[in-house]
């Protein structure tokens, strides 16, 4: 019998890391500094207009221009728990950067998607102090029904506001499009999990993986274990 022609393991470790490394790479502080200048920090700026999540893009930049990337982090992450990963992965290219005013004399908006790549991947690497820090108790019990983008954003706010929260989902593990659906090289070095560990870090929060909606749980059982629950498919 003839041999197959497909053989497994053709690519050495480091061109196969090499081929699913970082598309993007990111921004240095010099470079940084640099793009943050280009900035006009308009007053009605189009960009936040353009934003899905309202984030307000001349006050990080600016912050980022004073050499002050906590301070940019901070701005990004109140708006939008997960700027990191969408740092990484919003098509900035026909949303805020395209209706960045830059585009009517260069031709070439600020790299808006770098800078806030810049400013949440320092906050992550040296996070120190926590940016966010959970109000008094409310005695409140809220259930989250799937731990993507939307659930984890939701929990992470009612456990901000005193709630306690219990985050289901049927999966082994927790992040939803951020885990299972992103390319590998648009989120390298495992950067969903680390993001939801920061997230989970305001405390307040129980996940529970494992656990389907209309197997394990039920939504009547729900209702009656908590004072609302919140069901999400993102």
């Amino acid at each position: 019998m003839p041999k197959p022609d497909i053989q497994a393991g053709r690519l050495t470790d480091a061109q196969y890391a090499d081929n699913f490394g970082d598309a993007h790479p990111p921004l240095t502080r010099a470079q940084a500094l640099i793009e943050a200048e280009r900035c006009y920090y308009c007053h009605d700026a189009p960009c936040i207009q353009a934003c899905p999540t309202g984030i307000d893009i001349p006050s990080f930049i600016r912050r980022i221009g004073e050499d002050n990337p906590r301070g940019a982090a901070r701005a990004i992450l109140e708006a939008n728990v997960f700027g990191g990963m969408c740092a990484r992965v919003c098509p900035t290219e026909v949303l805020c950067e395209q209706a960045c005013v830059r585009n009517t004399h260069e031709d070439k908006p600020v790299e808006i998607g770098l800078l806030q790549r810049r400013a949440t991947d320092h906050y992550f690497e040296k996070p120190g102090a926590p940016l966010f820090t959970r109000a008094a108790p409310t005695g409140r019990r809220i259930a989250v029904i799937g731990a993507g983008p939307a659930g984890l954003s939701c929990a992470h706010r009612a456990a901000l506001l005193g709630h306690d929260v219990t985050v289901f989902d049927a999966k082994p593990k927790a992040g939803g499009l951020n885990e299972y659906g992103l390319a590998t090289y648009k989120t390298v070095d495992g950067f969903a999990q680390k993001e939801i560990d920061w997230l989970l870090s305001i405390g307040g929060i129980e996940l529970r993986c494992g656990e389907a909606l209309g197997e394990q749980l039920l939504l009547a059982d729900l209702s009656r274990r908590f004072d609302a629950p919140f069901i999400t498919c993102l």
